[in-house]
């Protein structure tokens, strides 16, 4: 059984940063994607930045490219996003998934992933 564990969510200023950290606990192979997603208050769930564990690669929306930065630590399962420059419209609940095995791609629609942590609130105030 798969578990996701996200971490290190909080509130900051305008401009600060923050570090979210998430665990894919129960995985024995690293041929899969994971990805952050946020989801406001009033709004849908969106894409923010996924990553294939199997090769690195990695895709941003375009709302965080040049200040969000998306990394990976393979022999612990877990990715870690760094927001930097963080403005008042980051402000959301954060999610992480994980794809089924062997989907190494990264997808931006919600229903490519198979696991969900609980998520983490990130407050950005002005």
């Amino acid at each position: 059984q798969v578990q996701v564990v996200e971490s290190g969510g909080g509130l900051v200023q305008a401009g600060g940063s923050l570090r979210l950290s998430c665990a894919a606990s129960g995985r024995t192979f690293s041929s899969y994607a994971m990805a952050w997603f946020r989801q406001a208050p009033g709004k849908e769930r969106e894409f923010v930045v996924g990553i294939s564990m199997s090769d690195g690669t990695t895709y941003y929306a375009d709302s965080v490219k040049g200040r969000f930065t998306i990394s990976r630590d393979n022999a612990k399962n877990t990715v870690y996003l760094q927001m930097n420059s963080l403005k008042p419209e980051d402000t959301a609940v954060y999610y992480c998934a994980a794809r089924p095995l062997f989907q190494t791609l990264v997808v931006a629609r919600s229903s490519g992933y198979e696991y969900w942590g609980q998520g983490t609130q990130v407050t950005v105030s002005s």
